[in-house]
C-alpha cells in the first residue's frame, strides 16, 4: 500500500482553517500597506548560497534546519527557511536599490521550510508573513517596525501581548561582547549541551538562545550586552525605547534576547502571547535591525541596512483558536437554493448563476430533494438565506426567501429579488 499520510511536519489546511489563514494574511497586508509597504513575492526555491551568505554559518537555521539538495544539474538548492534572504536577493537581482526613494519597504507571505521538531503551531512546512525595510538607517524606522508587528497582532484580536526587546549593539560592541562570552563559557562549556559547544566556536551569542533547560542557569550568570555597548549604540537603544513609549507600545527589556540569525545588530525584539491565566506561550513574532546582507551579495554598502520582522501563520492561528479569536472569521454561504421538484432544477441552476454574478455565494442542488433535507444541508453549510420555489411559484413570479438566522420567511417578487438581497445581505 502506498503511503498517503502527510510528510511529518506538514499538514493540510482545509475550509474554515484556510479561511482564517487568508484572514490573518489580509489583516497583515492591510496593516503593512498602511505603513507604506508594497507586496513582494519571491521563489520558494533559491540557490543555497543565498541563505549561506545572508543568515551566517553560526545560525541553527543554516547548520541544522535547511532542506538542501542537489538538482539534476548537480547545483545545490534550498527550500527557503525564512523570508529575508530572498527579499535581499531580489533587491540585488532586480536592482531595486537603483532609486533615490529610500527606504525600500516590502511585505511578503509564503510557504517556508525548516527541519525542526514539530510542536504547537510549528511545522516543518509553514506559512510566514513579514516585512523588510531596507536602505535607510533610522531609530524611527526601527520603532515603527516594532509598532507594525504589535498592531498587526492587536488587529487580529490579541489582548495580552508581551513585547520583549534588547540591543545587540553595533559591530564593535558585538565583537567585544562575543569575546567576553567566549571567556565566560570556556570554563563551563563541558557542562553544556553539544550544540552549545559548536555555538561557542561559531558565534557565542547563540548560546544565550539555547533551549536546553539545564543550560539556562549558566546563561543567567553570563555577561550582559549592555556592559559592552558603545556610547552610540546605548544612545540609539534609549532613543528607540523612548519612541515606543511615544507610540504607546508597552515593552519589557530582556538582555538574553538575541534572535536566531546572525545578521541582526542593534535592536532585536519578540512579541510573546500571554494567556488569560498568565502563561507565556512563547514568541509568535520576532525581528530586528540588521546590516551586512546586501554587501554579502555584492550590493552597495551605503544602503546595506534594514529592519524587519516575521511571524508564522500556523502559530498565530493556533493561538487565535486557543483564545477563541476565530469565531465568525470563516467564509459563510450567502444563499442556499431549494428547488421543489424536477421542473425547478433548471431555473434554480440559472438563478444561482445570476446571484453569483451579483456578488453572492450561492449553492444549488443538482437533483430534487425533500425540504427537510435541504434545510439540514443549508445548516451544515452555514447558509444565511434560503430561496425556496417550485414550478407554481416560478409561474407566478414569486419565491420564498427565508432568513435562516432569524427563522423569518417572506414572499418576494422575482423582479424585486436583487433589491431585496441588497437590503438584507450587505
Amino acid at each position: 500500500m502506498p503511503t498517503i499520510n502527510p510528510v511529518k511536519g506538514t499538514h493540510d489546511i482545509i475550509a474554515d482553517e484556510a479561511d482564517v489563514y487568508s484572514y490573518i494574511e489580509s489583516v497583515f497586508a492591510k496593516e503593512a500597506e498602511s505603513f507604506g509597504y508594497r507586496h513582494i513575492v519571491t521563489p520558494v526555491l533559491e540557490h543555497t548560497e543565498v541563505f549561506d551568505r545572508a543568515t551566517g554559518e553560526g545560525s541553527d537555521v543554516v547548520r541544522k534546519e535547511m532542506y538542501t539538495f542537489l538538482d539534476k544539474a548537480e547545483r545545490s538548492v534550498t527550500l527557503r527557511p525564512e523570508g529575508t534572504a530572498g527579499v535581499m536577493r531580489s533587491i540585488m537581482t532586480n536592482k531595486l536599490y537603483a532609486t533615490p526613494d529610500m527606504p525600500l519597504k516590502y511585505y511578503y507571505s509564503g510557504t517556508t521550510y525548516r527541519y525542526e521538531r514539530p510542536q504547537l503551531g510549528r511545522y516543518r512546512e509553514f506559512r510566514q508573513i513579514g516585512v523588510e525595510c531596507v536602505g535607510e538607517d533610522s531609530v524611527y524606522l526601527d520603532a515603527e517596525t516594532v509598532a507594525l508587528a504589535a498592531r498587526t497582532l492587536q488587529k487580529l484580536g490579541f489582548k495580552d501581548l508581551r513585547l520583549k526587546i534588547n540591543t545587540l549593539g553595533d559591530k564593535a560592541s558585538r565583537e567585544n561582547y562575543k569575546e567576553a562570552l567566549r571567556a565566560f563559557f570556556a570554563t563551563r562549556i563541558d557542562q553544556m549541551c553539544p550544540d552549545c559547544h559548536e555555538r561557542l566556536r561559531l558565534n557565542p551569542l547563540r548560546i544565550l538562545d539555547c533551549k536546553v533547560p539545564e543550560d539556562h542557569a549558566l546563561v543567567a550568570d553570563a555577561p550582559k550586552m549592555k556592559d559592552y555597548l558603545s556610547p552610540e549604540s546605548l544612545e540609539r537603544y534609549q532613543k528607540t525605547l523612548d519612541l515606543l513609549r511615544l507610540l504607546d507600545i508597552p515593552f519589557e527589556e530582556d538582555d538574553t534576547l538575541v534572535r536566531g540569525l546572525d545578521y541582526y545588530g542593534e535592536i532585536v525584539f519578540e512579541v510573546h502571547c500571554i494567556s488569560p491565566e498568565g502563561n507565556d506561550y512563547g514568541a509568535i513574532c520576532g525581528g530586528g535591525h540588521y546590516e551586512g546582507i546586501l554587501t554579502n551579495f555584492g550590493g552597495p554598502k551605503e544602503i546595506d541596512v534594514g529592519v524587519g520582522f516575521a511571524m508564522g501563520v500556523e502559530r498565530v492561528y493556533a493561538l487565535m483558536k486557543e483564545f477563541g479569536l476565530i469565531g465568525g472569521l470563516a467564509s459563510t454561504l450567502d444563499i442556499y437554493l431549494m428547488p421543489l421538484g424536477e421542473e425547478a432544477i433548471r431555473p434554480a441552476y440559472e438563478l444561482g448563476d445570476t446571484l453569483r454574478g451579483l456578488g453572492y455565494s450561492a449553492l444549488v442542488p443538482y437533483k430534487p430533494g425533500k425540504l427537510g433535507a435541504y434545510f439540514k444541508k443549508a445548516e451544515r453549510k452555514g447558509a444565511r438565506y434560503a430561496i425556496i420555489f417550485g414550478e407554481t411559484e416560478l409561474q407566478n413570479g414569486f419565491v420564498q426567501v427565508k432568513d435562516l438566522t432569524k427563522q423569518q420567511q417572506e414572499e418576494v417578487n422575482l423582479k424585486e429579488l436583487p433589491d431585496y438581497l441588497a437590503a438584507h445581505l450587505r
